[in-house]
């Protein structure tokens, strides 16, 4: 639930956030001979160049606070390498539906569980209920799409599908764990900006240097830099100082539960845009997902205290009724 106007701030930049990545498999489909796992790694490689210098002073300005939670910093940091490139490779051996099902709907539950376990957190019905309706939303979705998937991509050897699968887990981990490890640092009072332009600059080393190996055609021909520019800039720039400011305001469970809309808008397009065709079902997920989001800003029809009164009102009355009886 939305409490106040910050956490309505933050909700609403992790939505705009969630549809800004929702672009990024169209602008991928114009690339002509480039390897998802080279726009990936250029795109997040970049973009995180490109935090590290609009945040330049920040991290200067708090670089003890960040040297004394190495650890975390790092953790996030090897989270975001890891993330484009188990994400993209289990798209590619699972097949589309399957490795963005996992990767993508699994990511919320992973990082509630470690708010619970390591951070002591409460699981609240409303989380829950919103987790069955976005997970159950994006199997249905991905499903609607599966006829726009050629026979052969699911019809792959069970090792493959089994290593798709878990390097889609490995993907949703990670996300997961840059997510909460962000919010721990925003926690010990090191400024969002400054908390996820280090991660990713960090990261970028590492993602930049894979390109000596899968960048081949990258940056050859006017659409292919146009796409991969585009990439670095919108959905990985600005995408991630949205998350950053969202992660500030809202606990890191709530906002992965919130980019679940990201499958949405990427349907969405790929539909119009690049004439996907879409199953009916694959509407009735759409729809689940929305209503994941919208329970996340409904305020309780009754507070907390009152329904307490109300509760000990009713088992009072039933005492009088039993001893009149």
């Amino acid at each position: 639930m939305i409490k106040s106007n910050q956490e309505t701030a933050g909700f609403w930049a992790i939505v705009i956030a969630s549809i800004i990545w929702g672009t990024t498999g169209t602008a991928a489909s114009f690339t002509q001979g480039v390897s998802p796992l080279a726009t990936g790694a250029f795109a997040t490689g970049i973009g995180g160049i490109l935090l590290c210098i609009v945040a330049r002073r920040s991290i200067m300005h708090e670089l003890t606070q960040l040297k004394a939670n190495k650890p975390l910093l790092l953790l996030g940091a090897l989270s975001i390498a890891v993330y484009p490139l188990t994400f993209y490779l289990s798209m590619q051996l699972a097949g589309v539906a399957i490795g963005t099902v996992v990767s993508i709907a699994m990511a919320p539950i992973f990082t509630k569980v470690m708010e619970r376990f390591i951070n002591r957190q409460l699981i609240s019905l409303r989380w829950v209920l919103s987790f069955i309706l976005g997970a159950l939303g994006v199997v249905l979705l991905m499903k609607g799409k599966r006829v726009t998937v050629s026979a052969g991509e699911f019809a792959k050897g069970e090792g493959e599908l089994f290593l798709g699968v878990l390097l889609g887990l490995i993907a949703a981990l990670s996300y997961a764990v840059y997510s909460w490890a962000a919010k721990q640092l925003i926690r010990k009072e090191i400024s969002s900006q400054s908390s996820v332009a280090s991660m990713f600059g960090l990261a970028a080393i590492l993602l930049l240097s894979s390109l000596f190996i899968t960048g081949e055609n990258l940056l050859t021909g006017t659409t292919n830099i146009s796409v991969a520019l585009y990439m670095a800039v919108i959905p990985m720039f600005v995408g991630y100082l949205l998350f950053g400011f969202g992660l500030r305001h809202l606990d890191a469970s709530k906002a992965t539960l919130i980019t679940l809309l990201e499958p949405v808008v990427a349907t969405l397009l790929a539909t119009a845009i690049v004439g996907e065709r879409f199953l009916a079902i694959g509407w009735v997920g759409m729809m689940l997902i929305v209503g994941c989001i919208v329970l996340q800003v409904l305020p309780n029809s009754l507070p907390r205290k009152s329904g307490l009164l109300l509760l000990k009102g009713r088992w009072a009355r039933n005492q009088v009724s039993s001893s009149k009886r």
